[in-house]
């Protein structure tokens, strides 16, 4: 059986919403639904991840009218999971557990919690009691550990990972639902300020509040949804478990395992895919991730963003939204939407021309996972 999304919709994106995570993920749901042209009453399953930062399905559920919901699950886990995600989901459909799915991300990611703070007064416990007493506590600190041990490996330097800042705010730019919209300049990017060396200002992900919503659904349903539907190609995950400090080559990311497994099991390959959406925490995440899933060669990103590869008639459009780094960090499910917006022909000024394939990644370090989306059905 295959599997489609039916149906996308979000909320919004802003520095302070002054909403609830429910209202934002009720209000992203129900557009989803009405984008599919589905009423709540089809909606046989909810997922979601969180970070202890959200809602989760039963409350949503509820919020858009539905009494009883046969099956949901609510995953606790970091933007790794976004490809789990959909994989749940589609396996749900195919299973028969529920042939209509909602998926919904929802964050106060500027105004609630925030990845990329710490308070001084935290208990650690697990792994990380032996990590942050030497500084390694939130992301850009271990990410800023990485980049700069391929920057001892391969030469990168900081132009490499700012042509790739350059190259997403420029797609950003006509993006009337990106959060960062101004122009941006290699010298913009290498004034910027330091945050954690050596990630200038512009290297990472811009935190927003929002939602995302998805719908996923059966082949017989999506035969007669209101949108043709965006069908899954393949999908793959590779979580490491040796954590973020223990993996034995830092210069690579869990795409070099989950790369190879991914082309050989669908039997595409790199230059079928038309549109990349890299999850893009960090500018470094795009590098690593780009190298591991093959588009080009370790040390090879730099000159692949500045030789215009990566933007609208070169190999691949990467994020052509402005990714999370421009267009707003609602964990990676923003990617998926964007995703299905291309391949569906809805993009406006920014569309891929004659977009069939779409490959959107999750995750960085050890853990993660893609899917890849089609126009034609597998």
């Amino acid at each position: 059986m295959s599997t489609a999304i039916v149906g996308i919709g979000r909320t919004e994106y802003t520095r302070n919403s002054g909403r609830t995570t429910l209202a934002m993920a009720a209000e992203a749901s129900r557009l989803a639904l009405a984008d599919a042209g589905l009423p709540a009453s089809r909606v046989r399953g909810i997922i979601d991840f969180q970070f202890a930062d959200s809602t989760g399905p039963l409350e949503v559920a509820r919020a858009l009218g539905i009494s009883e919901l046969p099956w949901y699950v609510d995953m606790s886990a970091g933007g790794q999971a976004v490809a789990t995600m959909v994989r749940t989901a589609s396996a749900a459909v195919e299973s028969g557990l529920a042939d209509v799915v909602i998926m919904y991300r929802s964050l106060n990611g500027r105004s609630g919690y925030r990845f990329g703070t710490a308070s001084s007064d935290r208990r650690y416990t697990g792994p990380a009691q032996f990590t942050a007493p030497h500084g390694y506590i939130v992301p850009p600190e271990w990410l800023a550990m990485w980049t700069r041990r391929h920057m001892h490996t391969y030469g990168t330097r900081a132009e490499d990972l700012g042509a790739i800042a350059v190259t997403q705010r420029a797609h950003a730019v006509p993006n009337t639902h990106a959060i960062a919209r101004d122009p941006l300049t290699l010298d913009q990017y290498l004034d910027s300020r330091v945050v954690f060396d050596p990630f200038r200002l512009y290297d990472c992900t811009f935190e927003v509040d929002g939602a995302v919503a998805i719908v996923i659904a059966s082949e017989e349903v999506a035969a007669d949804t209101a949108k043709a539907p965006v069908w899954i190609r393949g999908s793959i995950d590779a979580h490491g478990t040796t954590g973020w400090d223990q993996w034995p080559d830092m210069t690579e990311m869990y795409s070099a395992k989950a790369g190879p497994r991914l082309w050989n099991e669908t039997g595409l390959r790199p230059e079928d895919i038309d549109v990349a959406c890299m999850y893009d925490c960090f500018t470094y995440t795009v590098l690593a991730t780009l190298e591991g899933y093959g588009f080009c060669k370790p040390g090879e990103v730099g000159d692949f963003f500045r030789d215009g590869r990566a933007t609208y008639g070169g190999d691949v459009v990467v994020n052509p939204h402005g990714g999370l780094l421009s267009e707003g960090y609602i964990h990676g499910l923003n990617h998926h939407y964007e995703a299905a917006l291309q391949l569906r022909g809805e993009a406006g000024v920014r569309q891929v021309e004659n977009a069939r394939t779409a490959l959107a990644t999750a995750g960085a370090g050890p853990f993660g996972g893609a899917v890849i989306y089609g126009k034609d059905k597998p």
